[in-house]
């Protein structure tokens, strides 16, 4: 039989509480070859990820894959890691804050927002251990991947759902699968954009570059090529721009396979050799900075983009823990929490406390243990 996690143990007169769990990618604890081959490894070993057989993509994954790229990865990491550590993380932990001090402010009851990674730590189960630590009963999970494919998105629901799956007491659960349309995600898009060029200057063309996924996966019926042209185009609506002042890329492909096109750095070169002085480059399917932003846009194809006769490669940033794009999030959770007892104004702290502790005096007498 299954041996279901009772922790932490049920006890009569707690208060419950609304969990939030954030989920991004993940990244490697350490900018070395050891920590990003550990990090590649269960990043590339998820079926969600790749579907290739597991037999014969377990050949190729250690047999070629994990014995070359984790040095050349790790060098990338090493141009954009912090002192304090991962750029990835550290801007999804200043989301996690700032949302947990917006929620605490606006819903009626307790509110505990937890961060997890798919891939490394801090570790999904460690984030649902967190919550569940704080007695909390209902939980609503939030990717924070704007455009849905079953490659994030699908594998962040698997991850969560089999954790949840694993524990005695199942709390209440929903799941946001995207917000690629939603116009507070928009306009934080759009504001971001404006605001840069106000500070910097706009390029002469703008070119939004969302992470690529092979070919198959569109053909297979994933939805996240079409996501992503809804944005680009949404955003270039807010902005007023004509059709030849922006393009759509899709950027960080791998092997020889057909990925999503046009591809960025390709793109890139070909707006270099026609001499564009300079380019603008915004990424909208990344939620926070990371190593594809930071260095494979910002560092690489910024090189690419000079080296092919091109003037300046300005990289626009994620939206990362702007005010406008926490307080967007936050009215997204406020929104799909409706119904439970945190979203009530009605709800009254002391008096559920009153209930709960005449409860447990109940259970206690009748022979509870807790």
């Amino acid at each position: 039989m299954p041996n279901y996690q009772s922790l932490p143990p049920y006890e009569h007169g707690l208060p419950e509480s609304l969990g939030v769990l954030l989920v991004n990618l993940g990244t490697p604890d350490a900018p070395t070859p050891a920590a990003v081959r550990r990090y590649l490894k269960q990043f590339l070993w998820d079926p969600r990820v790749v579907e290739l057989p597991r037999p014969l993509w377990w050949l190729i994954l250690n047999g070629f894959i994990l014995r070359f790229r984790p040095a050349r990865s790790a060098r990338a990491y090493q141009k954009v890691w912090t002192d304090e550590g991962s750029p990835l993380l550290l801007r999804c932990e200043d989301i996690a804050a700032s949302m947990q001090r917006q929620l605490s402010a606006r819903l009626a009851g307790d509110v505990h927002v937890a961060l997890g990674m798919s891939y490394g730590q801090p570790s999904i189960d460690a984030a649902l251990d967190s919550l569940h630590a704080h007695n909390v009963r209902r939980i609503v999970t939030l990717p924070l991947y704007p455009q849905y494919s079953g490659t994030t998105t699908g594998s962040v629901f698997e991850d969560v759902t089999g954790s949840l799956g694993r524990r005695r007491w199942v709390p209440e659960f929903r799941f946001i699968n995207h917000y690629h349309d939603a116009p507070g995600y928009i306009a934080a898009l759009a504001s971001s954009i404006r605001e840069n060029w106000d500070q910097h200057g706009r390029g002469d063309r703008l070119l939004f570059s969302f992470h690529g996924v092979p070919r198959e996966i569109l053909d297979k019926g994933d939805p996240y090529h079409c996501h992503c042209h809804k944005t680009a185009r949404l955003v270039a609506a807010a902005l007023e721009l004509d059709d030849s002042d922006w393009i759509i890329t899709f950027q960080s492909r791998v092997g020889r396979a057909e990925w999503l096109r046009p591809y960025t750095d390709e793109t890139i070169r070909q707006l270099g050799t026609e001499g564009l002085e300079r380019l603008d480059v915004v990424c909208p399917g990344f939620s926070a900075d990371c190593l594809e932003t930071l260095e494979e846009i910002a560092i690489q194809n910024d090189e690419l983009f000079r080296d092919s006769g091109g003037g300046e490669l300005h990289y626009i940033p994620a939206l990362n823990a702007r005010d406008d794009h926490v307080a967007f999030l936050s009215r997204l959770i406020e929104k799909h929490v409706a119904g439970w007892p945190e979203s009530s104004p009605d709800w009254s702290a002391s008096e559920t406390a009153r209930a709960l502790e005449k409860s447990r005096e109940r259970a206690l007498a009748m022979g509870a243990k807790r």
